[in-house]
């Protein structure tokens, strides 16, 4: 059997196989997309009169007309096509709906399958509901024009656009009897975001791997301008996704049943081919690189609406990718147009008496859990799972004396990471853009290689760490390892991702979209189950870049996290190995959330015993009673910390404190989880005022050294009665090819600099101290010049260790 790019059916021995499609079923499925066509308009001009049963009036119409028809009729299009397949063959099918603000061509099928009416059950199958479904549309205090969660079957809402693909791509992972169909607007396929994710195809394994099918539709045009993919040449967008590994099938055309045919033989060939592949594999149990079919759909923009408005063309033009006309309530002409457009899809036809889609349409859709509307694939948390994690405490570092030994941080991590791995060989991945030996994770290559389904040569063998079957997911794009990372979790598994600290911020917007995602599925939709959390690992920090210099020096993404709701956004900064390894588990455990860890891969002083770490990180933030002075006592000043560099450089300062200035109290703290600096009122997970006042005492300098900007810890903190009193110290973008000490003094994070600020902090040691500052100005000056003349720390810096 030959495919021939510039037909549509599919040739056999010299004859075009017949359409495998009746007259009947054509007939059939073309008017139950014209029942979603309706739908889609009421929904963006109707507030009543749904089955437009007396004659449309300007009361019936919305005062604001928002919503986007021009994508919606080829959404539903698709939609119909696949449920026609999914009956056929009994197939498990989820779909995406890549392009922006798409809504009604998803929500109309949703609502014709029932599934909406079974959820929000004002919504019923009738003339009632219908009025209630239309009306809540791009409506006040209800619903947007994006597949929001609250839309049923939606798993991803397209509120920015770019991440359909990658996420359909990770939907897929360990889900061998799923197919994702990720419809991709060509206004979307120009983002970068999209455009690295089409290399996901070489990252599927058909034995154990479901499949996406990748449906492009080019309609034309974006808001008010034409799109790249439509406007090049045929065999230039063929040449295209051939060479991204795929077999492109085309299917184009306008008029309705032409076009039924063409999409229902394409499918049957791309899913018939899927399946193959995927038996030939799983019967050899020898996976390789198939070329994945993909799908180009080429129709108008606006399908089947309004062909030109007052000598304008607006079907197949950038006009109707909104509203098409909006002037209905003040202009009788185009009231009378809108009618005309609805009753063009004759709902007498499709809804009885009552409102309800008529019986023999109503039988075309799925049933049950098998309509994609209702599978539980789209509602991951139904069919999440709690990971088998081994104890954590069995992966610690043995620490005898704090603060006197030094260890790499994620090296225990990475031999954690890797048992869970072990126990959860079908619901866990790790993700990380080509850095997981340079994060000191390695350790999970002993029982799960890197994925990797392009070609192998003979060198990988030696120390490549790839194979068919790895479970680790490794590509230098932290949009595309992010995006499969959702697609996971939102299907109900779990994940791992970490990246280099500075490159965190390539997917801030991604970060934005999932959490406000989970913002409104944890908070507003109760029928949303839960997932589990998404956990990033930020290391190769800001503090410990000895050669890449500046342009690897930004720790400013948690400042991004914590701009969203601390009920679905955690922030942890460790300050040893003992204490990331508690963090993790609590990380992995945990479920609508997104939880970022920021730890430093280098070696670091280790100050608590697994012990001391589990009840540290229980609480958040605590004194530390073997570096503070003022037992008993009301202290002089409080030295706080908060990240790995910023705890020792603290803990120095404080060294040097107690044997110049015995008699000084001073209290130290250490904060784990950022959220608890914010007072109880805005931070559901505990902490409160007056467990904050009994740490950070409000008539006494508090001097804060912070990994981060600074500022971010007065945003935190600032309703605090001890806020008056807090200076905190933290980077201030100074630094290039630095020495970690240099580093630190050019931003005055140093403990010279601690110890300087509380001298000038505490009034007693003004004049008592001012010996001592003057030697901390000096071992500035000589630490800077070693540093520049050597190229090391002096060896008392590189090897100091905590003397209490």
């Amino acid at each position: 059997m030959q495919y021939f790019s510039n037909l549509v059916y599919v040739q056999e021995k010299g004859g075009i196989m017949e359409n495998p499609i009746t007259n009947k079923e054509l007939e059939l499925m073309n008017a139950y997309w014209r029942a979603c066509n309706y739908l889609s308009v009421g929904m963006i001009y109707l507030k009543e009169n749904p089955l437009l049963r007396e004659t449309l009036k300007t009361e019936h119409i919305k005062y604001r007309l928002l919503g986007h028809w021009g994508t919606s009729p080829a959404l539903s299009f698709v939609w119909i096509h696949l449920n026609r397949m999914i009956v056929k063959h009994d197939l498990d099918v989820i779909f995406v709906a890549g392009p922006g603000h798409g809504a009604p061509g998803v929500l109309g099928p949703a609502y014709l399958e029932g599934t909406y009416s079974e959820i929000y059950t004002d919504k019923s199958e009738d003339a009632e509901g219908m009025q209630k479904f239309f009306k809540q549309f791009s409506f006040p205090g209800h619903i947007g024009s994006h597949v929001t969660p609250e839309t049923p079957g939606s798993i991803h809402e397209g509120g920015e656009l770019g991440y359909s693909l990658s996420h359909a791509y990770g939907m897929a992972l360990d889900n061998p009897d799923l197919i994702v169909a990720c419809v991709v607007g060509d206004g979307e396929a120009e983002t970068g975001p999209l455009a690295t994710a089409w290399h996901s195809n070489k990252f599927i394994n058909p034995v154990r791997d479901g499949a996406v099918l990748p449906i492009l539709n080019l309609n034309g045009y974006k808001i008010a301008n034409p799109t790249i993919l439509a406007r090049i040449t045929h065999q230039e967008l063929e040449a295209l996704f051939a060479g991204y590994g795929y077999k492109p099938y085309f299917v184009e055309g306008s008029d309705p049943a032409e076009m039924h045919k063409k999409m229902a033989a394409t499918l049957e060939e791309a899913i018939g081919e899927i399946r193959a592949q995927q038996k030939k594999a799983r019967d050899s149990k020898t996976p390789s690189r198939p070329r994945w079919p993909m799908i180009v759909l080429r129709s108008p923009k606006g399908w089947t609406g309004p062909k030109e408005i007052k000598g304008h063309k607006v079907e197949g033009s950038w006009r109707s990718h909104q509203v098409p006309f909006a002037d209905v309530r003040d202009n009788p002409e185009n009231l009378k147009l809108l009618e005309g457009w609805m009753r063009s899809y004759k709902p007498e036809e499709l809804f009885d008496a009552d409102g309800k889609l008529v019986p023999e349409l109503k039988a075309l859709a799925p049933r049950g859990n098998r309509r994609m509307s209702a599978n539980p694939h789209a509602n991951g948390g139904l069919l999440r799972k709690e990971l088998k994690l081994p104890d954590f405490r069995k992966y610690a570092v043995e620490v005898s004396s704090r603060g006197t030994m030094q260890y790499e941080n994620t090296k225990p991590l990475g031999e954690y990471l890797r048992d869970v791995m072990k126990n959860n060989m079908t619901s866990f991945r790790v993700f990380g853009p080509d850095e997981t030996a340079s994060n000191r994770l390695q350790a999970i290559y002993e029982v799960s290689k890197k994925t990797w389904m392009a070609d192998m040569l003979p060198e990988d063998a030696d120390g490549g760490e790839i194979a068919r079957d790895g479970r680790v997911m490794e590509m230098l794009s932290e949009h595309t390892l992010i995006g499969w990372l959702e697609g996971y979790l939102l299907t109900g598994r779990h994940g791992f991702f970490h990246t280099y600290e500075a490159f965190a911020h390539v997917i801030d917007s991604m970060f934005n979209q999932h959490a406000k995602w989970l913002d409104i599925c944890k908070n507003h939709v109760p029928w949303r189950a839960s997932v589990a959390s998404e956990n990033i690992l930020l290391s190769s920090t800001v503090w410990r870049q000895d050669h890449n210099g500046f342009s690897h020096q930004d720790p400013g993404f948690i400042d991004l996290v914590t701009n969203k709701s601390p009920s679905v956004t955690r922030i942890y900064l460790p300050p040893d190995a003992n204490t990331l390894l508690a963090v993790a588990d609590q990380c992995l455990r945990s479920t609508n959330c997104i939880n970022v860890i920021v730890a430093d891969k280098q070696k670091h002083l280790q100050f608590t015993t697994i012990d001391e770490a589990i009840i540290h990180c229980a609480k958040g933030l605590g004194i530390w009673a073997r570096a503070s002075t003022d037992a008993g006592e009301e202290p002089d000043v409080v030295l706080a910390s908060c990240g790995d560099v910023a705890t020792m450089e603290a803990l120095a300062a404080a060294a040097i404190l107690r044997e110049r200035v015995p008699d000084l109290k001073l209290r130290f703290v250490n904060v784990v989880d950022l959220f608890k600096l914010q007072p109880a009122s805005e931070h559901p997970h505990g902490s409160t005022e007056r467990e904050f006042d009994s740490l950070f005492t409000t008539d006494k300098p508090i001097i804060f050294n912070f990994h981060g900007y600074p500022w971010l810890i007065h945003k935190l903190s600032y309703r605090f009665k001890g806020h008056d009193h807090l200076h905190v110290r933290g980077y201030k973008e100074k630094g290039n090819i630095n020495t970690p000490l240099e580093l630190a003094m050019l931003n005055e994070t140093s403990r010279f600099h601690l110890v300087i600020d509380i001298i000038d902090r505490v009034p007693k040691l003004r004049t008592k101290a001012a010996h001592l500052k003057e030697q901390m100005k000096n071992a500035i000056i000589d630490n800077l010049r070693y540093a520049h003349e050597e190229g090391i720390d002096r060896p008392e810096i590189v090897n100091w260790t905590w003397p209490y």
